[in-house]
């Protein structure tokens, strides 16, 4: 059960994820399936920058364990606004380990709302999974 200030974050990062969405199914209608990763993440970047939104791409994640921070080399795809995930993949289907990451990086980050995008689709919407915590 989520509390007030959990509901009050999500209504405030759910117009973020709206963005995301209409700006993927953009993106994949004008370009189509078969590019790289990279290339619909920095299209993706360039599309949400335009509607006014900040993008953070690569950054990295570390883990606090006691009194220590340590990197292990993970990398959030994308970070828009500092409230919303997006893991970007180009992939036959989505697995269960690609929720794993994502959901990792919405718990190291404290984001509560996150988005995997398979680029690798006929449509689109088939491709998003949105995931909260």
């Amino acid at each position: 059960m989520k509390t007030d200030n959990q509901q009050i974050k999500l209504e405030l990062e759910n117009p973020i994820g709206d963005q995301v969405v209409d700006a993927a199914i953009l993106i994949h209608r004008t370009l189509g399936p078969g590019l790289l990763e990279s290339a619909y993440q920095q299209v993706l970047t360039y599309e949400l920058n335009k509607r006014g939104l900040i993008v953070e791409n690569e950054v990295a994640i570390p883990i606090s364990y006691q009194d220590q921070v340590i990197q292990v080399g993970y990398r959030i795809d994308m970070l828009i606004n500092k409230a919303v995930i997006v893991e970007n993949k180009t992939v036959e289907t989505l697995l269960p380990i690609h929720q794993a990451q994502l959901l990792t990086y919405m718990k190291l980050s404290g984001c509560k709302l996150g988005y995997l995008l398979n680029w690798n689709v006929v449509l689109m919407k088939y491709g998003i999974k949105r995931m909260v915590i």
